[in-house]
């Protein structure tokens, strides 16, 4: 699964890559607007991909360690349907929640 997660991450990344003749553009100009905002959702995109990549070779290298399945945080088991939905996963739901709300 990590591997087909990292290749998926890989190939989204590869296709919002910027041509090489990319030209500058006057961001005053008005035919620009559409394209600028296009650039700042690629850009919003390539940073939420790069995260999940760098999730992903955390995992790999918890799973080279022997630990991967167990959070990083309790050492509690995650259960596998959260691992088929989200391969990368370090804790568990409960944990991830209280770790995004911060407490």
């Amino acid at each position: 699964m990590l591997a087909a997660e990292r290749a998926r991450i890989e190939h989204a990344l590869g296709d919002l890559a910027p041509g090489e003749h990319a030209e500058a553009t006057d961001p005053l100009d008005d035919d620009t607007a559409p394209e600028l905002v296009r650039e700042e959702i690629a850009e919003g995109v390539a940073r939420s991909l790069q995260d999940e990549l760098d999730a992903v070779a955390r995992a790999e290298q918890r799973l080279s360690e022997g630990t991967y399945g167990r959070s990083i945080e309790s050492g509690e088991q995650i259960p596998d349907g959260r691992l088929e939905a989200i391969p990368w996963a370090e804790r568990t739901a409960e944990e991830q929640s209280r770790y995004e709300r911060g407490a």
